[in-house]
């Protein structure tokens, strides 16, 4: 082999020629431009078996980090053939792949580009030389062809030698950078066996070593040489041990150092991943995506029916929604059946039922998962708890209760004692129970909740919308129309003192809380030597309905107990949305 066909002048004329036909606009072997801080990225083998689009997905996430240049390490076609015209045909498709890229791209053959004579003269027509070397601002790279050859002893003696010129002919380079398809040293340094290309490595101040082949990413160093081998940037492959799989890598280097940083496919996303409009679009979807109708309980916290229903609404205006709905079940739970395919046109919705039933506790509840469509290739999984929807009965107030703090009136029938603790688990204070009536005028309520240690109770707000949540309390959420995403939220405190807001879901799905709003209540209370109660009517017309037999408010209602810094809660976990409270039903 001639050596003075492969000289650095040969590769600058050839290298122009490809960057003309790629569309690069960017100067090749420029240099003495000073040593800083340069950043570059290396690409792996294309193909073996390639999987198509990875490849192209890679170069395009390397654009995005703006690399000086681009190095790839062998393998950029299929070939294995001498029919020149397939060869041909597949060097087009190659260059047609590296057309967006508009940095210059430095090429090393691998096996699949170069293994035959007439592969070589096709590699020389289409590409140009086989081994060479350029500069970047003061730093050194050279590039072998090695991929006819299985060691570093089988390479022709013309390469060598011409190594041996080129290193020793820029020994004041910033860091040199070897770059050749077989990682020869796989299978000498790393079990200890002499190698002849580190040996000059080593001798003529090599930095860092990068080869590709194996489809596996992996790295070591010797003699102060930084080994690296790139594995898969689109050739078939597995997934390393360490659940590596297409990658790329991005080298950093100064005058001090250089930093490797292998990077996955799908790492680097494009400034628009998620447009406004998405993300309003994604906010939406997750909380109106999925209605699901109350799983309703009763006092006896059994399921009344067991009869589910839920409505999928697709709200995506262009992509079919298109999915498996899955349910995770807690152990004691059943929701049957338990996997549902979904088919949901744009704008449209629908309908889906379901049994549900439970032999253990109530909580924690299942909950369903489903992924939807918000742009072309984007979804989102939407995640909704099973809404089981407590009941209480608000008993008709005969005789009108008299709001003394007193509770000892007729009034008060059926007694809600059963709460849980915040996460759904047991109660973690003392008892409390609640009543609840109502006439034509008022909804009225009635709390009694134990204190063995009265001396504790917090109770020092006075001023209407002061802090009554951070004392102690008992709260309510009420619904007035089930219909309407308006609630309102009540706190009172052991001197009858009232925080309340009212509550509007705005276009996103978000609770918007207007503290402005203040309610008008008659409100008492009483203490005991182990407890304190709380008597209250709240007008109807504060809520902007009527109250009737029959008739049904969403409804979710708590004690805090300061000392004991926790809650008893109706309905587990308190939310400010309507759609997870339970029924107050009208006799």
């Amino acid at each position: 082999m001639n050596s003075d066909r492969y000289s650095r002048s040969r590769w600058i004329v050839l290298t122009l020629g490809l960057v003309a036909v790629l569309g690069v606009s960017a100067q090749v072997g420029s240099s003495d431009t000073g040593a800083d801080v340069l950043r570059f990225a290396i690409i792996g083998d294309r193909t073996g078996d390639h999987v198509e689009g990875v490849y192209e997905q890679v170069l395009a996430e390397m654009m995005r980090l703006r690399p000086e240049f681009i190095i790839n390490v062998g393998d950029m076609i299929e070939g294995y053939t001498t029919d020149t015209t397939r060869l041909n045909t597949e060097w087009a498709e190659y260059k047609q792949l590296l057309k967006p890229v508009t940095v210059p791209v430095y090429l090393v053959p691998g096996n699949h580009d170069i293994l035959s004579d007439i592969q070589e003269q096709v590699y020389l027509k289409e590409i140009g030389a086989p081994y060479y070397s350029f500069d970047e601002r003061g730093f050194h790279f050279v590039v072998l062809d090695v991929g006819r050859w299985e060691s570093s002893e089988q390479l022709p003696a013309d390469q060598i030698n011409w190594l041996i010129k080129d290193l020793s002919a820029n020994p004041s380079a910033v860091k040199t950078f070897v770059f050749m398809h077989k990682p020869f040293w796989y299978n000498s340094l790393a079990v200890g066996k002499p190698d002849t290309l580190h040996n000059l490595f080593v001798r003529y101040g090599v930095d860092a070593v990068f080869t590709g082949h194996f489809h596996q990413y992996f790295s070591a160093e010797y003699d102060g040489i930084k080994y690296t081998s790139l594995g898969s940037s689109g050739g078939g492959t597995d997934p390393s041990p360490s659940g590596l799989l297409y990658h790329f890598c991005w080298v950093t280097a100064d005058a001090d150092d250089i930093t490797i940083a292998p990077i996955k496919m799908g790492a680097v996303m494009p400034w628009d991943e998620m447009t406004v409009g998405e993300q309003r679009l994604v906010s939406r979807m997750q909380k109106f995506t999925v209605e699901l109708q109350p799983l309703l309980i009763g006092p006896d916290m059994k399921p009344i029916d067991g009869r589910l229903k839920l409505v999928v609404h697709n709200l995506c205006p262009t992509i079919v929604l298109q999915d498996t709905l899955r349910w995770n079940l807690p152990a004691g739970w059943h929701v049957t059946p338990a996997l549902t395919p979904v088919t949901v046109l744009p704008n449209e919705t629908a309908t889906l039922e379901f049994q549900a039933g439970f032999d253990g506790g109530l909580y924690p509840v299942p909950n369903m998962t489903m992924r939807i469509p918000y742009a072309d290739g984007k979804t989102t999984t939407v995640m909704a708890p099973l809404n089981a929807a407590r009941t209480v009965t608000c008993s008709k107030a005969e005789p009108t209760p008299v709001i003394d703090g007193n509770i000892a009136d007729r009034a008060w029938q059926n007694p809600v004692t059963t709460f849980f603790s915040p996460d759904g688990g047991s109660m973690a204070i003392e008892p409390v129970t609640f009543y609840f009536a109502y006439d034509k005028d008022n909804l009225y309520l009635a709390a009694k909740c134990t204190e063995t240690k009265m001396d504790s109770l917090a109770a020092r707000v006075v001023e209407h919308d002061g802090p009554v949540y951070t004392e102690d309390c008992v709260g309510l959420f009420i619904q007035p129309d089930r219909t309407k995403m308006t609630a309102y939220q009540i706190y009172l405190n052991p001197l009858g003192r009232a925080f309340d807001q009212k509550l509007v879901m705005s276009d996103d799905g978000y609770m918007n809380a207007d503290r402005e709003w203040n309610g008008r209540y008659q409100t008492l209370t009483s203490h005991g030597p182990d407890y304190w109660t709380i008597e209250a009517a709240i007008p109807w017309a504060e809520l902007g309905v009527a109250g009737a037999p029959g008739k049904e408010l969403g409804i979710n209602f708590r004690r805090k107990q300061f000392r004991l810094s926790s809650s008893a809660d109706w309905q587990a976990p308190i939310d400010y949305d309507p759609r997870t409270y339970g029924l107050l039903i009208m006799e």
